[in-house]
């Protein structure tokens, strides 16, 4: 272990904050001092958890079901987890092959511990989701930033991570649809990136969260792959802490002995509130989806109104992926110009990679009235920027 200052472990000092999260909290002190805050930063649904899936979840509390359950999690979410894959992408997967988490971030670290020893290289897209490349070096694993552009929706290619990859290159990070950019990635790249011997890891969160074209799992390409999926975005669960991973069964093992050392078990109720995600949510995910299209599609029209570009128009996800390069200063630091001045929490570019210097994330998981209400507020702060500079 690489020691740092007073002991500290090297690799948690060089761990970069979550900027987006440090966003909201100093806009909870914000609203504490009575201001108004529009929340465009998280991704976080503004609706309520379907009311099956809570009313399983009481069901549970009543009957007890408040022990531990199996390490790799309750055969019954198991096997819905594998019913759903097989109905939505046409795959063949096995409940033995399932692992529940506490959310798709322990299953990441769950994930990436099994596969990656100190020094191993993981090939990922810049932009990315922020929290990759710190789970990366808490192993003491090496990311390999890949720059993508908007010309192919900020994804990754077979070719660039042939020419990228290195005799340490283990495994290659996908994530469709893209957070930050909700970008989606075609069928053909996919399976091209698959045909590659590196081990695929596909961040399948967002799926079901699309309003253009088709997400695709990377299990319809090769079953020799790990998915990390949960309830968080899909079913607005995101405090209920529910995750899975589907992974090779040559890893099930050893992922079930981590399991039981890290987090002993997934909570129990928090699995039936899932079955019924799964097997009975359908009707409100189909309306959310609907109502979070008519925010995508309302927020993408007042940007481009602000001339506020937007390189690679988002398909799925819930965000917005804007460039604010004509600012002529980092993400960063307009994002929090932007919080104290206009009142509107939005994550800066610089927490998804290098090459998000100059860009904004905005989230469309809020509500009409309040992203009608945040885009005001930004259009009158983007004019004084601009009257400003001139």
């Amino acid at each position: 272990m690489l020691q740092g200052e007073n002991g500290v472990r090297r690799s948690s000092l060089e761990m970069t904050p979550f900027y987006v999260m440090e966003v909201m909290e100093r806009s909870a002190e914000l609203e504490r001092e009575g201001r108004s805050i529009i929340h465009l930063e998280v991704g976080q649904p503004d609706f309520p958890t379907p009311q099956c899936v809570v009313e399983a979840a009481i069901r549970a509390i009543g009957a007890g079901k408040t022990r531990y359950t199996h390490s790799l999690g309750m055969i019954e979410l198991r096997e819905a987890v594998a019913e759903f894959y097989s109905k939505k992408y046409d795959v063949s997967v096995s409940p033995e092959t399932v692992v529940v988490t506490s959310g798709s971030s322990p299953a990441m670290l769950l994930a990436f511990s099994a596969l990656l020893e100190r020094g191993d290289e993981v090939i990922l897209a810049d932009p990315h989701y922020a929290c990759y490349p710190n789970f990366l070096r808490h192993l003491d694993a090496v990311s390999v930033f890949v720059p993508t552009t908007p010309e192919n929706g900020f994804h990754l290619a077979a070719e660039e991570i042939v020419a990228r990859r290195s005799e340490r290159t283990k495994a290659v990070i996908l994530n469709s649809p893209c957070n930050p950019t909700g970008t989606l990635m075609p069928a053909e790249t996919i399976e091209a990136i698959a045909q590659t011997d590196l081990t695929i890891i596909s961040d399948e969160i967002y799926h079901g969260l699309v309003y253009e074209g088709k997400e695709h799992s990377i299990l319809e390409f090769t079953d020799d792959a790990v998915v990390i999926n949960g309830f968080s975005k899909l079913y607005a669960m995101t405090g209920w802490r529910l995750g899975y991973l589907i992974v090779p069964r040559h890893m099930l093992r050893v992922i079930q002995i981590l399991q039981q050392n890290f987090f002993i078990s997934p909570n129990p109720f928090v699995q039936h509130g899932g079955v019924a995600a799964l097997r009975d949510a359908g009707e409100d995910v189909e309306r959310m989806v609907r109502r979070f299209d008519e925010r995508r599609q309302l927020m993408v029209a007042k940007l481009r109104k602000m001339r506020l570009p937007i390189p690679a128009p988002p398909a799925g996800a819930f965000y917005v992926w804007a460039d604010a390069t004509t600012f002529g200063m980092n993400s960063l630091e307009l994002a929090e110009k932007i919080l104290a001045e206009a009142g509107v929490a939005l994550a800066p570019g610089i927490d998804f990679g290098e090459s998000g210097r100059r860009y904004l994330r905005l989230s469309y998981a809020n509500s009409i009235e309040n992203i009608e209400e945040g885009m005001r507020r930004l259009a009158g702060f983007f004019t004084g920027m601009k009257a400003g500079s001139g």
